[in-house]
């Protein structure tokens, strides 16, 4: 998985890199905001990112709320490293578009835990457009039957828009996405299929004579 990291200061910005990638994440690696913004309005950049707050240019919390401005449907999981801990400045962070921060100097089990958080978050949220997608195209493909439909009052054939007469069956499976099974109603049974049968009963009797 690729990840963004976007760090000033020199030291932390290599600590950061060399842990990550000890992690198995591949790195790309900024000094400023208005580097991270860059990297994260391209069509392929990372959908992790984890931004220094006091940066050159624009800080971390300029850039996740831009980022998240020019990302529109693309999943982007944002955490701000930050040396400020006092809730105002942490609620700051999160309405700019922070997914989550961690607190400058970080614990390097609490950074993991929080990236993987965020990998599971951004897997969830993959699988969730996903089933939108395909429920879109379900829907989109779905014919509906609406509309007057003439139907002959005697044998009960349907006329298309060709003027021509179909079976029911066969005009309603042309037109949607149901399926049928026959069988023989109780009135049908007792009117026709019934007579039916008392009548060829009666003609194999009378052959046999």
């Amino acid at each position: 998985m690729r990840v963004l990291i976007a760090e000033d200061d020199a030291v932390s910005r290599r600590l950061l890199e060399a842990t990550l990638a000890k992690w198995g994440y591949e790195v790309v690696v900024t000094t400023d905001g208005l580097q991270a913004l860059e990297v994260l309005s391209q069509p392929d950049a990372p959908s992790l990112a984890i931004l220094d707050w006091m940066m050159p240019g624009l800080d971390g919390a300029q850039v996740c709320l831009k980022a998240r401005e020019l990302a529109g449907e693309r999943l982007l999981y944002m955490i701000l490293l930050t040396a400020k801990g006092r809730k105002e400045d942490i609620v700051e962070g999160l309405t700019a578009g922070a997914d989550d921060y961690v607190i400058k100097p970080f614990d390097r089990s609490e950074l993991k835990a929080r990236i993987n958080a965020g990998e599971r978050i951004l897997r969830l949220q993959a699988e969730l457009a996903s089933r939108v997608k395909e429920l879109e195209l379900a829907l989109t493909n779905v014919k509906l039957l609406q509309g007057l439909l003439p139907i002959c009052c005697y044998c009960k054939k349907i006329r298309d828009d060709k003027n021509y007469w179909q079976q029911v069956d066969t005009y309603v499976a042309d037109h949607s996405e149901a399926q049928f099974t026959h069988g023989i109603c109780p009135d049908c049974r007792d009117k026709i299929v019934k007579p039916e049968l008392a009548r060829l009963k009666l003609d194999q009797e009378v052959v046999c004579k």
